[in-house]
């Protein structure tokens, strides 16, 4: 049995951040992700991808960011269950919760903040017979390392951002991209449409539209899609497109998992909580943090998350410690104290007597 003062679900941004911000009220913390990593999509889904709205760092890439607050909470020592989802909660006779995990680790806590961000993703896969015969071997629905097509050839199924953006990031590394879309009008951003219309006259991308990849090509890998191409007057053709590599971008799809039946209030796959107080669900010691959680006004956004983690430990310390009293102290006057024995603090004043 694992034993800690707050069990976060969930180990992205939102869910590592509590653990600074619960380290300073010194309460320790322990993180189920089922990822095998922390970051949750910024390590998952786009660790290569700029973000542009954290605040003091005009742009990060998604992986950094999830360095950074590996870094800022380490002194905590917080725990990892990785690669296990959380599957069960019970509730206790002395309100302490018990979450069981879909591979049996067993943790207890008197408090729960779920973190899981959207929750489990599963890709939008596109109707092709045998697509499943080549994933992983050809086909991949999330781009990891862009390394890892240099000097490939690509072709690139969508007409979102993830598409353009991809399409325009693996210009520069892979041999060949072509970029398929149904329809030729793209509903990403602006910039981004014409970025890849600058590339697609320089031969950079090689742009088929309006299209759609019906079939895949090889033996035990991929050699080829096969693509239907309409022109203008419905007339249509298909031919095969030379690839190693095919990357349908449609989205992923969201789901709560086994979350969705603890008894939680739902709303639209997303759980509901008291935004006026302290982010806690319909069950006391439960609370939701970041893009798991809804209420009047809420934006989706990492900072949010983190504005959110910072209320509720304030709650999960009344909860933890009843009737003591938690007096609000900067860090650049208190300076932080980790577990580990460590202390970060500011310079000393220098008193001198100016004569």
């Amino acid at each position: 049995m694992i034993t800690t003062d707050i069990l976060i679900i969930g180990a992205g941004p939102t869910g590592l951040f509590t653990v600074f911000e619960a380290g300073l009220l010194k309460l320790k913390c322990h993180l189920i992700d089922a990822l095998p990593q922390p970051g949750g999509q910024c390590s998952e889904i786009y660790p290569k991808k700029p973000i542009y709205d954290i605040p003091a760092y005009p742009e990060i890439l998604a992986g950094d960011l999830t360095n950074k607050l590996m870094e800022q909470c380490k002194q905590f020592e917080p725990g990892f269950t990785l690669g296990e989802r959380a599957e069960t909660i019970e509730k206790q006779e002395d309100d302490t919760f018990i979450v069981t995990t879909n591979k049996g680790t067993k943790h207890k806590a008197p408090v729960i903040a779920i973190a899981g961000g959207l929750g489990s993703f599963e890709p939008r896969k596109p109707l092709i017979h045998n697509i499943i015969d080549f994933e992983d071997k050809g086909v991949e629905y999330i781009i990891k390392d862009p390394e890892f097509y240099r000097n490939k050839n690509v072709v690139i199924a969508g007409g979102g951002d993830s598409a353009l953006d991809w399409s325009i990031y693996l210009s520069e590394i892979a041999s060949e991209v072509t970029l398929i879309h149904r329809r030729n009008e793209f509903r990403g951003h602006l910039d981004s449409v014409e970025k890849v219309q600058e590339l697609k006259n320089k031969g950079k991308i090689n742009l088929v539209t309006p299209a759609e990849v019906i079939g895949l090509v090889g033996d035990y890998e991929l050699k080829a899609v096969v693509v239907k191409e309409s022109d203008n007057i419905h007339l249509e053709k298909e031919y095969e497109i030379e690839c190693d590599h095919f990357i349908p971008l449609f989205g992923l799809s969201p789901k709560l998992g086994p979350i969705a039946n603890w008894g939680l209030e739902i709303e639209k796959n997303a759980i509901k909580v008291n935004n006026a107080l302290d982010y806690q669900t319909n069950i006391p010691g439960i609370f939701a943090i970041g893009d798991v959680n809804t209420y009047p006004g809420k934006l989706k956004l990492i900072l949010c998350g983190f504005h959110e983690a910072t209320i509720m430990c304030q709650a999960a310390f009344q909860i933890i410690n009843p009737g003591k009293r938690n007096v609000l102290k900067y860090t650049t006057v208190s300076g932080i104290d980790g577990f580990d024995g460590t202390r970060k603090e500011a310079p000393k004043q220098v008193v001198k007597k100016i004569n």
